[in-house]
């Protein structure tokens, strides 16, 4: 018990220096505190609105849902400008000629988009076969019109470091979409409900940003403040579209092989790994670009913050995997019910895309901050090209999970390419960068080796008792990493 309580004291004592530092690290970390509890709570309601529209909705309506949204963001992403993250970049980006020059940029970008779908509609909808698609899409992404015309400020506020400002925006915005959907869905139950709460969820975050983060548009553009935005904005060119390829290319191509309501069971697995990693991925750039851009010419320091977010996203990361990976059936049975378990690989598979992903963000913001979002396009570009070859004959020959299969594939490819290209870009030593992956990873493989020695267990192959062993087995993995990691974070400065 003394051993427990030295290690909590030494844990708590380090937390509390964290929270209470000045300077850049503890504006990060207090940052980062707020907006995972802004993220946690919306996370936590979205979890269980899944769980009520799983069984209140049919599968085939997540299934539609999948393709509308899908079909949408490939229009979508070819107008993408990277607009508000080169306001952040930019070191004058918090001036009135900046943030009027950002406004114009998305808001002309959102219309424009929006006019196209609308027009582009009733061709999607023939090409699925699907009557309801087109005015699904055109309901669904006013969602980008209302991401498009946001305040600027509210971009403003994140490059401040103002977290919890941006954290109400950002999360309190979801959280009312996410009311409006499940509200909906008892009196429309069918995918409307999902089209509009959708689109919602980004029209409570627009009005929200002007009620915390007043703007008044001019009617005046400053064009030297255009060209500077845009120069870093040339470096995204194809960005977009390659990422696009890589993360729906298998909704494109399943879709047309498989039946909707598969399609349907196969995007909510998928949706409930990727819903938290689309977020955490969305702290770390609301927190980890402010923080990088204002240090960008110091490499040396940059190494040691990606090492420390590298060392934490492991820790958390890999029991988690594991723990899916053994538990992937059963929680699929208690979270949305029977019939969705059958894709229980796709699930697993899903999981490590996303963990190799989430490390990979990382390191793309490195180049971001630096100015050089360019140096992420071989990664990207590699990604996109091997979900295009693979994923029609993995899914084919092995059925609708092995979509996973091939993003899991190229993620790990162009993970590896995205490391090489960092030792280059700030002399990272590959050395420093694989250790943070040691202790977790054997704390993981001796868990594992407990859960495949007690599956046999006759208690341990009911749902809930595997779901609360696998929860047990993490807790342990994080207690044993956690003495590492904070041991670690207190000998490294950024």
């Amino acid at each position: 018990m003394s051993l427990i309580s030295r290690s909590y004291g030494k844990v708590r004592a380090q937390l509390d220096a964290m929270i209470t530092a000045d300077g850049l690290k503890g504006t990060v970390f207090r940052g980062g505190a707020w907006l995972g509890a802004g993220s946690f709570a919306e996370q936590f309601i979205r979890f269980g609105r899944n769980m009520l529209l799983t069984r209140i909705l049919a599968p085939e309506a997540f299934g539609t849902m999948a393709i509308v949204l899908s079909a949408t963001t490939l229009i979508a992403i070819l107008a993408e400008v990277g607009a508000r993250e080169a306001l952040i970049q930019n070191p004058r980006g918090g001036e009135d000629e900046y943030v009027g020059a950002v406004w114009w940029l998305s808001a002309g970008r959102a219309l424009s988009i929006y006019t196209v779908i609308y027009v582009a509609a009733p061709f999607v909808s023939r090409f699925y076969g699907n009557a309801e698609l087109a005015p699904l899409a055109r309901i669904a992404t006013l969602s980008i019109v209302f991401d498009g015309v946001i305040s600027p400020r509210a971009i403003v506020a994140m490059k401040q470091m103002k977290y919890p400002r941006w954290a109400t925006i950002q999360n309190g915005g979801g959280i009312l979409g996410v009311l409006i959907t499940v509200g909906l869905s008892f009196f429309l139950r069918d995918v409307w409900a999902l089209a509009i709460g959708y689109a919602s969820e980004n029209a409570a975050r627009c009005i929200l940003s002007y009620a915390l983060c007043p703007y008044r548009p001019r009617f005046s553009l400053n064009i030297p403040a255009l060209r500077d935005l845009m120069h870093f904005s040339k470096g995204l060119f194809g960005l977009a579209l390659l990422n696009l390829i890589f993360t729906r290319a298998d909704i494109f191509v399943l879709a047309k092989i498989f039946p909707t309501s598969d399609l349907g069971l196969y995007s909510m697995a998928v949706y409930l790994v990727q819903t938290p990693t689309v977020f955490l991925c969305a702290i770390l750039g609301q927190t980890l670009l402010p923080a990088l851009s204002r240090i960008q010419n110091d490499s040396a320091r940059m190494n040691r913050v990606l090492l420390q977010a590298t060392s934490a996203t492991v820790m958390l990361g890999l029991p988690a995997l594991v723990f899916i990976g053994f538990c992937g059936h059963s929680l699929l049975t208690l979270i949305y019910g029977p019939r969705y378990s059958v894709v229980a690989a796709a699930l697993a598979m899903g999981a490590a895309a996303s963990f190799l992903n989430v490390l990979n963000v990382q390191i793309t913001l490195m180049f971001y901050a630096k100015g050089l979002p360019h140096l992420h396009r071989r990664s990207v570009a590699a990604m996109a090209l091997v979900v295009a070859v693979l994923v029609y004959p993995l899914s084919k020959g092995l059925g609708i999970w092995a979509g996973q299969l091939a993003c899991l594939i190229a993620v790990v490819i162009g993970y590896l390419l995205q490391v090489e290209r960092i030792r280059k870009v700030t002399g990272l030593r590959l050395a420093d960068y694989w250790k943070t992956f040691l202790i977790p990873a054997a704390v993981s493989l001796v868990i594992a080796a407990v859960w495949v020695t007690t599956r046999s267990f006759g208690a341990l192959t009911r749902p809930s008792s595997s779901v609360i062993f696998g929860i047990l087995g993490c807790l342990l993995a994080y207690g044993l990493t956690g003495i590492a990691f904070f041991r670690e974070a207190r000998e490294t400065t950024m």
